[in-house]
């Protein structure tokens, strides 16, 4: 048995900002990617996902009780004993996005009546469809807004408007040629999501914390959107770097320490802009730059992925 590919997924903009209803644009990243695969000798890693899909087949069975979706248990737990698994190149812990590939392969498989990418994408189906993968995933965050596996099962780029409010959307043609890019910055350590969404929620009981995310945080963010997907590249640089400042001064603890000067030094200098890729705390760092030559100068012992070209 193999199943379909599911990819991973970037968050360009609205992360933590898509909790307290900012716009959002996450993309589909075709480098990593993961299936459904069924062995009877399993390895060591095949053997920990199994066991995992064991805990999350009782989960879902106790999902069902709610009448959101239900799913065909006599399969899934029969190809769970059979040795199946979730074999994944997506890193976990990097905010690209593994856990929402997974809960996008085991619903595309195993759930019933489900919506599919072929029809009529409403609002209403792509809602339906997030809060079904919300539910699904906070088996593995605690909470969950459902994006990451809605990117993942649609492979397309979506566009979040407010909570309520997504659709499916296009992005600008890339720029082969284009100096400019964004680009993924490994940060060699693995970030949790759940303890840095804890920490976020903590601060928001915060009411200076809230008034800087709602005046500074959102509007940024929001401006970002708008520019990216319009190709306004000189109004979306000018807007990456406020957000880059406003999430080194309210976001220190999503950030890595060794990575402060570094983050520092971009807004400084002009070289290249850094933001939170995900929830933060390790994993990917997202980058954005009008000259990735010079970032990669300025970045020299870091690994690099350029993800989109301007």
């Amino acid at each position: 048995m193999k199943g379909p590919l599911f990819y991973s997924k970037i968050l360009l903009f609205g992360e933590y900002g898509i909790i307290k209803d900012s716009k959002g644009l996450s993309i589909p990243y075709n480098f990593y990617k993961g299936a459904l695969k069924s062995a009877v000798e399993l390895s060591v890693e095949a053997k920990k996902s199994n066991q995992s899909l064991q805990r999350f087949a009782n989960y879902l069975e106790e999902l069902q009780s709610e009448d959101l979706v239900i799913f065909d248990m006599d399969s899934l737990k029969a190809d769970i004993a059979a040795g199946m698994y979730f074999d994944s190149s997506i890193p976990q812990g990097y905010g690209v996005g593994s856990s929402g590939a997974l809960v996008a392969a085991i619903y595309d498989k195993y759930a019933q009546d489900k919506i599919t990418v072929l029809e009529n994408l409403t609002r209403e189906k792509l809602l339906k469809l997030k809060t079904i993968f919300g539910k699904m995933e906070s088996f593995f965050h605690g909470q969950s807004s459902g994006l990451d596996p809605l990117n993942s099962y649609l492979s397309l780029p979506i566009l979040i408007n407010s909570k309520d409010n997504i659709e499916s959307t296009s992005l600008p043609t890339q720029n082969k040629e284009g100096k400019g890019a964004v680009f993924l910055l490994d940060s060699g350590m693995v970030g949790e999501t759940a303890p840095m969404v804890q920490i976020f929620m903590e601060q928001m009981k915060n009411e200076g914390f809230r008034t800087i995310i709602k005046d500074k945080f959102v509007k940024h963010t929001n401006a970002c959107v708008d520019h990216f997907l319009n190709g306004d590249i000189k109004g979306l640089f000018g807007h990456v770097k406020q957000l880059s400042h406003v999430v080194l001064d309210n976001f220190k603890p999503m950030i890595p320490k060794q990575f402060h000067q570094l983050w520092q030094k971009g807004i400084e200098s002009n070289e290249y802009y850094l933001k939170l890729c995900g929830s933060g705390g390790g994993g990917y760092i997202l980058g954005f730059t009008e000259d990735i030559e010079k970032a990669k100068k300025a970045l020299q012992g870091h690994k690099l992925e350029v993800v989109y070209n301007f």
